[in-house]
């Protein structure tokens, strides 16, 4: 039970509980580390075990459980606060107010929480004394659109476990593609932060509503819709056969070398677009 492998997804399912735990402290930033920290387990549990020949159904199975909190969970709520970043920015704007007051001062976490506490606030209706009334009507409806993410990531990791058609590929957007490209919202907004450039207006408008909800729609139905995407499994290291493969690996270090943390969401659409090219030309 407890082999190396199996212990490298429990880190996994560690790091998706830590997500959690940063992004309702307001640290976006680390919630994406933790979730990329997940994913690196996620990848080194089934290298070891294949290397190991520990392959085996409760594997199977607890790497889906760990999944399907750090690729389900942990993205949704990042998602969640993102959507209450957007809602309290749009009524500032209603208001005539000014993009500055969405952040008070000291770090970007601390504005983080403190605005996922003024909406907690108004959500369940404890009029703290402490924290002014901000959000009303759809905005308070608005972020658990979000959980949208975890609720087909359920399907998603099912579907696959039983799925013998996804043994060299996927059908379907991986959950870790997934994750990351939420996750990145994040950190785009987080590298923007305190800033007058494209950056902050960028990141800004990618987390408003209308903007952001549309992918969570888009990319939720990608996650079980009947698309075959390509799996970076290599059989052997020749071009013949892992031609898509090798220019994927080479257009994303080109674009992590001229984007950094904004080359994220790019790397993503540009699998599914290699994906759908693969399925046309090169198959």
């Amino acid at each position: 039970m407890f082999t190396i492998a199996n212990i490298l997804t429990g880190f996994n399912l560690l790091f998706g509980v830590s997500s959690i735990i940063l992004t309702f402290s307001g640290r976006l930033e680390w919630a994406v580390l933790a979730i990329m920290a997940g994913a690196l387990c996620d990848f080194l549990d089934g290298f070891v075990a294949r290397l190991m020949k520990q392959q085996g159904e409760l594997g199977k199975q607890l790497d889906s459980l760990a999944d399907m909190v750090t690729f389900g969970v942990a993205p949704g709520l990042i998602v969640f606060v993102l959507l209450i970043l957007s809602g309290a920015w749009d009524i500032i704007i209603a208001s005539d107010g000014q993009l500055n007051e969405l952040w008070v001062e000291g770090t970007m976490g601390f504005s983080v929480q403190l605005w996922i506490q003024v909406f907690l606030n108004d959500l369940v209706g404890n009029n703290s004394p402490f924290l002014p009334s901000h959000f009303y009507g759809w905005y308070k409806v608005m972020p658990f659109f979000a959980l949208l993410i975890p609720f087909m990531s359920m399907f998603r990791l099912a579907k696959f476990n039983l799925d013998e058609r996804q043994a060299t590929g996927f059908i379907g957007l991986p959950t870790p593609a997934n994750s990351l490209f939420f996750a990145s919202f994040a950190l785009m907004l987080w590298d923007g932060f305190g800033e007058e450039s494209w950056k902050t207006v960028v990141s800004m408008t990618l987390i408003k509503d209308q903007i952001l909800l549309t992918f969570v729609v888009v990319f939720s139905i990608l996650l079980v819709a009947e698309i075959p995407l390509f799996a970076l499994k290599f059989v052997n290291f020749k071009w013949q056969g892992n031609q898509i493969r090798y220019i994927f690996l080479l257009l994303s270090l080109i674009a992590i070398w001229a984007l950094w943390v904004w080359a994220i969401p790019v790397i993503v659409l540009m699998y599914l677009l290699l994906s759908v090219i693969n399925n046309k030309v090169l198959s």
